[in-house]
């Protein structure tokens, strides 16, 4: 007499299984390149309205919107090709991280100069450059980043 066993490397036959599975066992590169690209495309266009708002006063106000276009290209690249996600992401989102950071660093900056500086800061943190929002900018680039480091989807 046979009786069935089941198997347990049989891979799972739906999609939202399969995809548990394979951010279970860190199998996420390609999504997470994918979602980089889409990550930094609509963090930038936040970026850029708001920037437009200030009138791009300082010149770094530019350097997110120039940084943008190789993450997202290599972003793209990821989700194809193997290489494009282990080699050009990497460098490409580690740039978009140390964007974001001096952002924090000129956001902070930038309520410091205000009169009365971080001593007024329940008055000038509302109302000068949003300290945090750089952040937005290095976790997407830190996504980039992780997604180097994970194995490809099956």
């Amino acid at each position: 007499m046979h009786i069935p066993v089941k198997r347990r490397n049989r891979r799972p036959e739906h999609f939202i299984d399969r995809a548990v599975s394979n951010v279970e066992h860190g199998r996420f590169e390609r999504s997470l390149s994918g979602l980089t690209a889409f990550a930094a495309a609509v963090t930038t266009a936040e970026i850029y309205f708001e920037h437009y708002r200030a009138s791009f006063g300082h010149k770094m106000m530019w350097s997110p919107i120039v940084v943008t276009p190789p993450v997202m290209v290599a972003g793209i690249g990821g989700v194809f090709s193997r290489r494009w996600a282990k080699r050009y992401l990497p460098i490409t989102s580690l740039i978009y991280t140390a964007n974001g950071l001096l952002g924090e660093y000129y956001h902070a900056r930038g309520v410091a100069r205000k009169p009365g500086g971080f001593g007024m800061a329940s008055y000038n943190v509302p109302m000068g450059p949003p300290i945090m929002a750089p952040g937005l900018m290095t976790i997407v680039g830190m996504m980039g980043l992780l997604a180097a480091l994970l194995r490809r989807e099956d």
